[in-house]
């Protein structure tokens, strides 16, 4: 969750930065070119003042007046020009110069300079410049006119470089996306504080949530930070798997204390009737079937005291030899099998596992129980032992009728059959009971058809891990 939420928060937050930059970027550069617009606007009035003792008309100067001011004007101009690099020159309405610097420096016919000439002939001064950017290598026009007695005499321009401007405009951006960069920093790092103080309840939570899915029933969400929300919401999971809990509790010691309870009525049932059949022939169907079915009650209520109990009881686990567990089960159960007529084998090369033997003993007499049951007399039934890097496996494969594709998804229910088995003894609950021995210290149980072909036969597969199963 993370992972989704922290990118949102910095896109939205980079979004904000940038039109908080844009602008200030933007205007730190018109803030650089209006000072230096001012300062060439100051310039050219200064220019133009001394210019105003110089002319005497519109069409050249006159002699009349002390020839130092124009070479006052001169020097001005050639020490700007310098100084600064400044283009800079006073023009008469005519176009022709009366001073400027450099020397070789004209009125040009067209272009920005003579727009500028031409509008400050109207005795306005030139407009502002175009904006330039750092990336543009435009020159900076001001004109300003010449004013005597009301009349425009002369034209003072002045065309400088922007480089100056562009180095100050690159610098404020560079301050700026200093800036930038340390407050998304500063933004990104309290994204991951946010991030993590909401949603740490929220990973606890899921946690413990996985948890208990997969049994362990135990966790519940310990105390963390995070929003009063998430925290209520976590008093009120713990509260509900305690009451989970103590629902599954009484239901696990109902079905026990009955299954217990039951067995004394049953066993003095059954014991009447077994005294009420030497009274009657021995033949007699009707008693037949009431024994067979008292005893498949009594094996019932058994097995339901066993899968209470397999639900409850914590697992023992050790590391034992998987090959050497099973090759005595197929040794018990062998003289069961050659009974019927079944032959039992087994490849049992040794290697370890993490199991509890008692409970794995019982899910393999399950297993091999039903396969023995099924499968009829002249097949066989193979027990074979594997591993791989993680787990370790006993298959049980039998060559009985088998299970098509919906029966196999229901094998394990509780009380489940298949319509086709149900002339065969049994409660229903023998896998339900291996499986939950199993699932109990970590292992895992699954069906598959033996022959993909044809719904013959059937895979038991018994896996246990090779490693330490996690709390």
């Amino acid at each position: 969750m993370s992972s989704r939420l922290l990118p949102l928060l910095i896109v939205l937050m980079a979004a904000v930065l940038l039109a908080l930059g844009v602008p200030l970027a933007v205007s730190v550069a018109g803030a650089e070119q209006q000072k230096a617009v001012v300062d060439r606007i100051d310039d050219a009035a200064r220019f133009a003042a001394l210019a105003q003792f110089v002319t005497d008309g519109t069409s050249g100067p006159r002699r009349t007046v002390p020839d130092e001011r124009l070479e006052t004007l001169r020097r001005e101009l050639g020490s700007y020009h310098e100084v600064y690099g400044i283009r800079a020159g006073v023009f008469y309405r005519t176009g022709i110069p009366m001073a400027n610097a450099p020397a070789d420096w004209s009125l040009p016919a067209f272009g920005e300079v003579r727009d500028a000439f031409d509008e400050a002939l109207l005795s306005r001064r030139s407009h502002d410049p175009e904006q330039v950017w750092p990336w543009q290598r435009h020159r900076l026009v001001v004109a300003s006119p010449v004013i005597r007695d009301g009349d425009v005499v002369a034209v003072v321009v002045t065309d400088s470089p922007t480089g100056q401007v562009r180095s100050r405009t690159v610098r404020g951006w560079l301050l700026i996306g200093t800036g930038e960069i340390a407050a998304m920093l500063l933004a990104v790092g309290a994204a991951l504080r946010l991030t993590g103080w909401v949603l740490r309840p929220v990973r606890i939570l899921d946690a413990t949530t996985h948890d208990i899915a997969t049994g362990r029933l135990k966790s519940r969400v310990a105390a963390a930070g995070g929003p009063p929300e998430l925290r209520r919401l976590a008093r009120s999971f713990n509260e509900m798997a305690d009451n989970v809990e103590d629902v599954l509790e009484q239901q696990r010691a109902f079905v026990a204390d009955a299954s217990h309870q039951l067995r004394n009525p049953l066993s003095a049932l059954l014991l009447r009737i077994e005294l009420l059949a030497l009274e009657l022939p021995e033949d007699n169907e009707e008693i037949a079937s009431v024994r067979t079915e008292g005893k498949r009650l009594a094996q019932v209520l058994d097995d339901l005291l066993d899968l209470a109990l397999a639900e409850h009881a914590e697992p023992d686990l050790k590391l034992i030899d998987i090959g050497e567990l099973a090759a005595e089960r197929v040794a018990a159960w062998a003289p069961a099998a050659e009974a019927k007529g079944v032959q039992l084998v087994g490849d049992c090369p040794a290697t370890t596992g993490w199991a509890d033997p008692v409970a794995l003993s019982s899910a393999l007499d399950a297993v091999i129980d039903n396969a023995v049951k099924f499968t009829p007399g002249g097949e066989r039934v193979e027990v074979t032992v594997s591993f791989d890097r993680d787990t370790s496996t006993i298959v049980v494969a039998d060559h009985g009728p088998g299970l098509t594709d919906e029966e196999i998804a229901r094998v394990g229910d509780r009380f489940w059959r298949s319509g086709r088995h149900q002339n065969i003894n049994g409660s229903g609950l023998g896998l339900s009971i291996s499986r939950a021995l199993l699932a109990a210290g970590g292992g895992s149980i699954s069906y598959v058809r033996h022959r993909e072909e044809e719904p013959r036969g059937l895979r038991v597969t018994v896996a246990v891990p090779r490693s330490v199963p996690t709390a």
